[in-house]
């Protein structure tokens, strides 16, 4: 799964790496964006505008929108199956940009985690594949929320865990991004395990394991 993430660039860096799509002007870096909180995501409404969207599908459908708290993540190998994702999968994707997340390592006895902190080697943002949803409350509230796809790890990954977050190559940013409706069989080569030569892994503090913390010291190094 993916259960915590970075987007630490500045907004220029992040306009700079994804020059087609426009971002707002000022936001502050994370260091552990957790589920249930804002994440910056590009949704395939034809705008290529970034918005903030709450980590955690509400899908339109929902009675209670804390069902959102258990669909952070969707299988790369399900989508089309689940009623939570299929109508996501087929008409409302997005980008969901990170610049490296966190993965945790169990120790020999299964009782221990290692966090790990993983990034790509030339430290650029990303793009997880994710899907979105809009939510009318009650009260005429909308909530617009996502969730991020996951994959089978790749060589580097299946060290530390046994999945890991599709991460889209750019040239496939325009097809996923796609207004039009999609079908699962032209969409599913795209979800795929990201190159693992391009990315780097090492442990962090476990202060990362609580969502309060929030600051550089989290991607620091340790032995």
């Amino acid at each position: 799964m993916c259960g915590r993430f970075t987007l630490t660039v500045n907004p220029a860096d992040l306009q700079d790496a994804f020059s087609n799509y426009s971002f707002p002007t000022k936001f502050a870096p994370r260091f552990n964006i957790a589920p249930t909180q804002p994440v910056l995501a590009i949704p395939n409404d034809d705008k290529h505008t970034a918005d903030f969207f709450v980590w955690g599908l509400i899908p339109m459908w929902a009675k209670d929108p804390a069902i959102g708290n258990r669909l952070i993540n969707a299988r790369a190998e399900t989508l089309a199956e689940k009623p939570a994702f299929r109508g996501s999968l087929k008409h409302k994707r997005c980008l969901i940009l990170a610049d490296g997340f966190y993965e945790w390592k169990a120790g020999p006895n299964g009782k221990t985690k290692t966090p790990f902190f993983i990034h790509m080697n030339d430290h650029r943002p990303f793009a997880f594949a994710g899907l979105w949803d809009s939510w009318s409350g009650p009260d005429g509230s909308q909530v617009k929320s996502c969730t991020i796809i996951t994959t089978a790890p790749n060589n580097l990954m299946a060290l530390i865990h046994n999945r890991m977050p599709v991460i889209l190559h750019p040239r496939d940013y325009a097809k996923w991004l796609d207004p039009a409706a999609q079908t699962p069989d032209g969409l599913t080569p795209l979800l795929k395990p990201y190159p693992d030569e391009e990315m780097n892994a090492y442990p962090v503090s476990t202060l990362v394991n609580k969502p309060g913390n929030d600051t550089p010291e989290l991607v620091v190094p340790v032995k």
